[in-house]
């Protein structure tokens, strides 16, 4: 028979409930629907009671979504969802852990760690020289890596900003695309530039270019150089070949930071070409300063629909993979 506990969770009397709870305990009837225990609040305190393991995970639930709101951050259904996760799953991180990790704020807008993976890949860039972003879209590669660049120009911990990518993508080349050199290749680094403008003033930006603090070229510009105090983002690294790779990460210099970000369910090179992303983790892995980090489904960040899409598809290339052995 099971063991049946209660547990009296007690808010502080400077919180307000409905941060906690939500609007019309919108937030509690999430908690309510995740677990069998009875759920009973009365002024400023929440009575938990049933299953003994089950109470305890509810009122960790609850008081990691306290030390939330405590570290300046607002509770959303996704967030909240994300710690009853969290709670019950196998990671090693507590959902206050990762919300509390504040890369950048810019115009009252937090930009940190969603998940416990995203949490694992800040922690690698700082922790390493060099890093690789392995996962789907939607999972924060290059947003987190542009967060951590700025906040280390921020912080002078570097000089300047480079990002990079190779100008491949559906098949497309440079040549048969319109117009000069920068609007041939502006297609490619859009996204890139829309991600700095999350971070900071478009002035700023405007400014940090033209003085060259913050650089955004395509992959073959990197050729030739060496690049010292600097923070160094390859994005969309599943389009590059095995040398454009060895000759993106041999560009390192002293007081230096690189991360590279792909997919490599998108590569966009001809057939007969091999991705260098596919490739490097077997010829680098276990030196020391440099990290691989695998993000997956669970480490998206958009609607949860997009989730559901990248697992669809995982699992329909699974098959694929099966059928032809």
């Amino acid at each position: 028979m099971a063991q049946i506990k209660e547990i009296k969770v007690v808010i502080p009397g400077d919180r307000p409930m409905v941060e906690l709870l939500g609007y019309q305990d919108q937030l509690l009837k999430i908690i309510e629907d995740k677990f069998n225990s009875d759920i009973l609040v009365r002024g400023n305190e929440i009575t938990v009671k049933g299953d003994a393991e089950e109470v305890e995970a509810v009122a960790t639930v609850f008081n990691e979504l306290l030390n939330v709101l405590s570290h300046g951050h607002q509770l959303t259904p996704q967030k909240v969802e994300h710690t009853v996760e969290l709670v019950l799953g196998d990671d090693r991180v507590t959902p206050s852990s990762i919300y509390s990790d504040v890369i950048i704020t810019h115009r009252r807008k937090i930009v940190g760690p969603k998940t416990a993976g995203q949490k694992q890949y800040i922690d690698a860039i700082r922790q390493n020289t060099a890093t690789f972003a392995i996962g789907p879209a939607g999972t924060g590669k290059t947003y987190l890596a542009m967060a951590m660049a700025v906040r280390a120009l921020k912080d002078k911990q570097v000089g300047r900003i480079i990002l990079t990518r190779p100008a491949v993508e559906a098949g497309e080349k440079l040549g048969y695309l319109p117009g000069d050199l920068y609007q041939k290749v502006d297609p490619y680094l859009r996204p890139l530039y829309d991600a700095l403008y999350d971070m900071m003033d478009a002035e700023q930006f405007q400014n940090l270019i033209e003085k060259g603090i913050i650089e955004v070229a395509p992959l073959a510009y990197m050729r030739g150089r060496t690049l010292n105090d600097s923070f160094i983002i390859l994005d969309e690294a599943q389009n590059t070949s095995p040398e454009q790779m060895k000759m993106f990460l041999t560009r390192l210099g002293f007081g230096s930071k690189m991360v590279v970000t792909g997919d490599v369910t998108q590569i966009d090179l001809p057939q007969n070409l091999n991705s260098g992303l596919l490739v490097v983790e077997k010829i680098l892995f276990g030196i020391d300063g440099i990290s691989f980090v695998n993000l997956t489904a669970r480490d998206v960040v958009r609607h949860k629909l997009v989730q559901r899409i990248v697992e669809a598809y995982k699992l329909h290339d699974d098959e694929q993979r099966g059928s032809k052995k």
